[in-house]
């Protein structure tokens, strides 16, 4: 009986040391996501000169939101792009604003999903799929203006 109890005891404790592995691996994957998050977020700027170029910019930033959000474009206008609110956990949205400067103007993604945290930052439900869309569609939106505008 003293080795089954011996057994059960080192079996508990090596299931404990996987646990507390596994949750320490899952925040580190947490920290490396957010890290990655900011970066997109950084790289998802692009500055444009003159009129021309910043409207062509512009409509092609649209075009992007439109084809990578989860949720339709409700509001375009000179200044913001905006996408519905998510309704339901797990789908992404788009912004863009479009700020004046002395050459022509800065334009910017952002981008929010629903699920994505939970209370006071927390990794949410659906954290690993949002941050995979938003961090896909934000490194690829300076390429995408480059693609198909000339001079950017």
């Amino acid at each position: 009986m003293k080795k089954l109890t011996a057994v059960a005891f080192f079996a508990l404790v090596l299931a404990g040391c996987s646990s507390a592995g596994k949750k320490q691996q899952q925040a580190e994957e947490f920290v490396t996501d957010e890290s990655s998050i900011a970066a997109a977020q950084h790289s998802a700027m692009v500055n444009c000169d003159g009129a021309q170029q910043c409207d062509t910019a512009w409509a092609l930033t649209k075009q992007y939101i439109a084809k990578h959000s989860d949720m339709p474009v409700t509001r375009a206008d000179r200044d913001g792009i905006d996408t519905d609110v998510p309704d339901d956990s797990g789908k992404v949205a788009f912004s863009a604003t479009r700020v004046a400067n002395s050459n022509g103007a800065t334009l910017t993604l952002f981008a929010q999903c629903r699920g994505m945290y939970g209370p006071d930052k927390a990794k949410g439900s659906d954290y690993t799929e949002c941050a995979k869309k938003i961090i896909k569609t934000q490194d690829g939106y300076v390429d995408y203006l480059r693609g198909h505008a000339t001079g950017q």
